[in-house]
């Protein structure tokens, strides 16, 4: 019963009314024949297969699961994702932002962006395989040797094979310094590989032909903790002289994880039992190139947030306007009817407003992000590219965790909007509410990604990221400052930019005292300058939709409502985050640990 249209409008109005990426994609040599009518006509096919391929298969795929043969260590995905991939490959659909060189299409990373947003609110176990297989492609196509991007990326590009990384172990999540798993030399120059990884989403299926796993190990004289870490190619099957699969290696599936939620994404346990492997990148180095992987997951991650956002409100609203419940407390607003559609009341409203502001903030953010990493990747400007780089480093963690926690409320709240309907499995609210919950988890918790922002991004590097995207929201606060009709945008914007600098300042201070303190009010301080980038972007969208409003088109009405609702009831969250972040470390950790 649950619904999907894929929310091309929207995008295309972030696209090309609000950034202008076609302007910046022209910029460079590698996307200068892109333009507005290309990438519209790949995101509404792109939005066909999301909805009419993998759309359906979704609830279906999440009561069915994967099943693990334990004799063969076989995994079969639910049924109809084989045939559906193959679609996806038979399409193109794998090579779409791809190296040419390799097969690709090379089309700039903001169309695929947009086109896995799609995929996510349709299906988030499915888009899973594919979407790991992206962060093996890259993290090879940065770091691989000439013969590994020769045998392995044509194969990732076309969608034959796909990819995982495997990091985690039994006794080691983020704090990859304490894994086992070895890697023994051998005289031809590959690598035995031996121990166990879990976690691993994607880890074993029968959708592709070969499965290359990205694996962290240590080699035999590897120093201590992180900096005797390295990074192999340990492939399912070994592929023979012709780059096709041949023989078996030891990676093999010993369990599935039972979870709470992406049921139809195999996530595995894989023991590595003298399997072949070959290195990537320089020995003990191999967290420099998984971060490669890694980045593109944390982003991918938040994309899937994003996704699910959308849909779960589609849905919501949907249900709203349709289910009747009790009278407005002002009088029936649906006279002929024996009671009032829900969305006629203020608290459904303000439910839906909030599904509604954080998808569409979050999209912006998003594609900006996107059209950055463009930049980064294919800018003939050193300087550029740097400048890119620099604002991607930023956001990585907002978008990894910011949109996370917001899909976290955003689908509980569209659940409540369905009663009792939302809690029981029919109408697929419940689904969208569980598969949000790994998300602010995987991928470096939502507390790492913090630390990191607040620990690495902005106090690392005394608050340089931090004031390059302080100069981009001053710049619009003053090109605005006279225009009397973005005041109720641009006032509230530019003062949470200067109260972001003072808390900024303080915590730094304190930390210089006790490092700790950066603990303490690291995931409040991620919430303010989350709150800070999707304020910025919400009062672009408004200046653009505020020059329209007199179009007759009901889009630009709309988006000017939901963004005054979003200055005037989450912007405000702020202001207790401050007060908590500015509260310190003394109120966590002044009680013995004898007394919890």
């Amino acid at each position: 019963m649950a619904q999907y249209t894929p929310p091309l409008r929207d995008m295309q109005f972030v696209l090309h009314e609000v950034l202008n990426a076609t302007d910046t994609l022209k910029a460079m040599p590698a996307h200068a024949e892109v333009d507005a009518d290309t990438i519209n006509a790949v995101l509404e096919e792109g939005g066909k297969f999301a909805s009419e391929v993998l759309f359906p298969l979704n609830q279906s795929g999440d009561r069915e699961g994967c099943t693990l043969d334990k004799t063969t260590h076989e995994v079969k995905a639910p049924t109809g994702f084989r045939e559906a991939y193959a679609q996806y490959v038979e399409g193109g659909w794998a090579a779409l932002s791809c190296d040419p060189a390799y097969g690709g299409q090379g089309l700039p990373i903001v169309v695929n962006q947009c086109f896995y947003e799609m995929l996510n609110s349709a299906n988030q176990a499915w888009t899973m395989y594919p979407g790991l297989s992206h962060g093996a492609y890259e993290a090879l196509h940065a770091h691989g040797t000439d013969e590994q991007k020769k045998v392995y990326l044509p194969k990732l590009t076309s969608g034959e094979w796909t990819g995982t990384m495997c990091l985690t172990e039994p006794h080691c999540g983020t704090d990859l310094g304490l894994l086992r798993t070895k890697a023994e030399p051998q005289a031809d120059g590959t690598y035995r590989i031996t121990g166990q990884k879990i976690f691993i989403s994607a880890g074993e299926h029968d959708l592709s032909d070969n499965i290359v796993h990205l694996v962290l190990a240590r080699l035999p004289d590897a120093p201590e903790g992180s900096k005797g870490i390295s990074l192999f190619v340990v492939p399912k099957f070994i592929p023979d002289a012709s780059a096709k699969p041949g023989q078996r290696n030891g990676a093999y599936c010993a369990g599935l994880e039972h979870k709470m939620g992406i049921h139809g994404n195999a996530t595995a346990q894989i023991v590595l039992d003298n399997a072949v492997g070959t290195l990537v990148g320089q020995p003990n180095k191999g967290l420099a190139a998984m971060f490669v992987m890694m980045n593109a997951a944390r982003l991918g991650v938040g994309n899937q947030s994003l996704g699910l956002t959308e849909v779960a409100y589609q849905n919501a609203v949907a249900y709203a306007k349709d289910r009747i419940q009790m009278r407005a407390l002002s009088g029936p607003k649906a006279p002929d009817k024996p009671a009032d559609p829900i969305i006629v009341h203020p608290d459904v409203r303000k439910m839906l407003l909030t599904a509604r502001a954080y998808a569409e903030g979050g999209r912006a953010l998003a594609i900006y992000t996107a059209l950055q990493i463009d930049q980064e990747l294919s800018s003939t400007d050193e300087d550029e590219r740097k400048a890119a780089a620099d604002q991607v480093a930023l956001l990585t963690p907002i978008i990894k965790a910011f949109i996370t926690d917001n899909a976290w409320a955003a689908t509980s709240h569209c659940m409540q909007v369905f009663g009792g309907h939302g809690y029981i499995a029919e109408w697929g609210m419940e689904q969208y509410v569980r598969d949000a919950r790994i998300n602010m988890i995987y991928e470096g918790t939502n507390t790492i990604q913090s630390l990191d922002l607040l620990g690495r991004k902005v106090l690392g590097d005394n608050g340089a990221k931090l004031k390059k995207f302080g100069k981009l929201v001053q710049e619009f606060v003053e090109e605005e400052g006279t225009n009397e009709a973005m005041q109720e945008f641009v006032n509230p914007l530019a003062d949470l930019g200067d109260k972001l600098t003072k808390l900024t300042t303080e915590i730094g201070m304190k930390a210089f005292q006790n490092p700790d303190e950066v603990g303490a009010a690291a995931v409040d301080y991620l919430r303010v300058a989350g709150h800070l980038v999707f304020a910025y972007f919400w009062a672009r969208m408004a200046k653009v939709a505020l020059a329209k409003k007199d179009s007759g088109d009901p889009f630009y009405t709309a988006k000017l409502h939901t963004a005054r609702f979003y200055f005037a009831k989450l912007l405000p969250e702020t202001a207790s985050l401050i007060r908590s972040a500015r509260a310190g470390l003394q109120p966590l950790m002044a009680m013995d640990e004898a007394l919890f």
